[in-house]
């Protein structure tokens, strides 16, 4: 039978089953296994004698025959939001991947006895903007609170997420408000802060993934980076599925290495293992770091444009093709335009090789291949370790790939006399100095499956491109767009001026 399964708005997953499960509660298990659903949920399902309204599921004779639409609704006891519930497809309790930040950000009720104290006191702001002399008991317990809400979004919150949850308090609780403050909230902030960092410790007792990968090591003084989602992961390091202990894990992750080595291996069995298997994987790529070249031994599977596709909508919870090219397309004459004014005015004059490669055949496919390679140009950037172009019989791949932490090879055959080649023999992902996908059809599919091999494995963007790959995020795939920099920014209010 045929499932098309609704887990949030962004994340609508294609589920087919031999036979119908015998109950509702083993559809529900059969359906939290493949997808990697945790958590409490409830199934509601499309009915087709009331107009395909959807109806709470509770006898599993009332599906349709043969095919038939499901929507996972998950059940929390703490109401964080209702906007977020829908979002975490694979979040658990102790988790808080999944769960995208509330704007604005609901400030929960606190005991019986504080309520009270704040509604008097709030009342007394209203008469005469007297403000509540907080006692140690009451400010605890609110900042508590909130440390518990915020964690179950993230347990590493920035600058401005401390900043909305002091503003949302003020606003509802005046009477909180600090006199000696412009905006009446700046020492809740530096409150909400060291509550965080205690918080924190209890969160690596308890075991929650993305505070014990950061834990400091016996003997360790070096306080290292902060492993947490920097480029808008959503699932950036996820508990396992309910009942699956690490040893199951690992047998499914050898089911899947005989799996890929055979000649045409079941590729529905290896989508199921690998969602199955994602935690691990994640834990292992995140917390241990490891080369390349072992990620590859342990996890073949992944290194296809179907599986990266597929890793980065676990991750990011976006089409990674489908995201990028429309973003790409809507951007192209913008960007084509900027090009030619940067050159007609002599500022950019590394872009006239590629606007003159264009102009030779002037093909949708060209025109993002122009607008993709003339970015670093435009942002005066190095792309010698990033971007290769290579003659397909006759270079060395290991000499061509000398130097390239991440970036891709564009393949041609014969001699190139233009900025990029008009055909195009293949395209490889390239991390140090391995190539990890190949025979990629185009340049803008190619740019694509680099943006999420370096999702997949955790990379960061190189140095000397961050320009290009952040606009590359932000701009085209609209990955925490209102995060940018000053630069992209401006790029960006450029290109809106030449679309209106």
């Amino acid at each position: 039978m045929l499932f098309r399964v609704i887990v949030s708005h962004e994340e609508i997953r294609r589920v087919t089953l031999e036979s119908v499960p015998e109950s509702v509660k083993e559809l529900c298990e059969v359906l939290r296994s493949n997808l990697g659903l945790r958590g409490n949920f409830i199934l509601q399902f499309e009915d087709p004698e009331f107009g395909n309204q959807l109806c709470n599921l509770t006898n599993i004779k009332d599906l349709p025959t043969d095919r038939a639409t499901l929507k996972v609704l998950f059940t929390c006891s703490d109401s964080v939001s209702d906007s977020t519930l829908e979002t975490a497809s694979i979040s658990s309790p102790s988790s808080a991947s999944g769960v995208e930040w509330p704007e604005p950000f609901v400030i929960p009720d606190f005991s019986h006895d504080v309520e009270l104290q704040l509604r008097a006191a709030n009342d007394a702001y209203a008469k005469d903007g007297t403000v509540l002399v907080i006692s140690k008991s009451v400010k605890s317990e609110i900042l508590d609170k909130l440390a518990d809400i915020i964690s179950k979004i993230t347990p590493y919150p920035s600058k401005d997420h401390y900043e909305s949850v002091a503003t949302a308090l003020v606003e509802k609780h005046p009477c909180l408000r600090e006199p000696g403050s412009a905006k009446g909230w700046y020492c809740w902030v530096f409150s909400l802060k060291f509550k965080m960092g205690n918080y924190r410790q209890r969160l690596v007792a308890a075991g929650c993934p993305e505070v014990v990968v950061n834990k400091r090591k016996m003997g360790q003084t070096k306080s290292k980076a902060i492993k947490k989602s920097k480029k808008g992961e959503i699932h950036y390091l996820p508990d396992p599925p309910e009942g699956q202990s690490t040893v199951t894990s690992e047998e499914k992750r050898k089911i899947m290495l005989q799996e890929v080595q055979k000649r045409e291996p079941n590729l529905q069995l290896l989508d199921e293992l690998m969602t199955a298997t994602f935690s691990q994987r994640r834990k292992e790529i995140i917390g241990d770091e490891p080369l390349i070249s072992v990620v590859m031994e342990s996890w073949p599977a992944l290194f296809s444009e179907r599986q990266i596709t597929a890793e980065f909508s676990r991750i990011v919870t976006t089409d990674l093709v489908q995201s990028f090219l429309d973003g790409l397309d809507a951007l192209v004459p913008g960007l084509l335009q900027l090009y030619k004014a940067a050159v007609s005015s002599s500022r950019r004059l590394t872009l006239s090789s590629i606007m003159d490669s264009l102009q030779k055949e002037d093909t949708n496919q060209n025109r993002r291949t122009a607008a993709l390679l003339g970015l670093p140009r435009f942002f005066s950037e190095d792309t010698s370790d990033v971007i290769r172009m290579c003659d397909a019989h006759d270079q060395t791949l290991d000499v061509l790939m000398k130097g390239m932490r991440v970036g891709l090879l564009i393949g041609y055959e014969g001699v190139l006399h233009d900025a990029f080649p008009l055909e195009i023999f293949n395209v490889a992902v390239v991390v140090e100095e391995t190539i990890v996908l190949h025979s990629v059809r185009d340049v803008p599919t190619g740019f694509a499956m680099l943006m999420g091999t370096i999702y997949c494995l955790n990379l960061e963007y190189p140095c000397k491109m961050r320009y290009s790959f952040e606009f590359l995020q932000r701009v085209i795939m609209k990955i925490k767009p209102d995060q940018c920099s000053a630069r992209i920014h401006g790029l960006r209010n450029k290109l809106l001026r030449y679309r209106l």
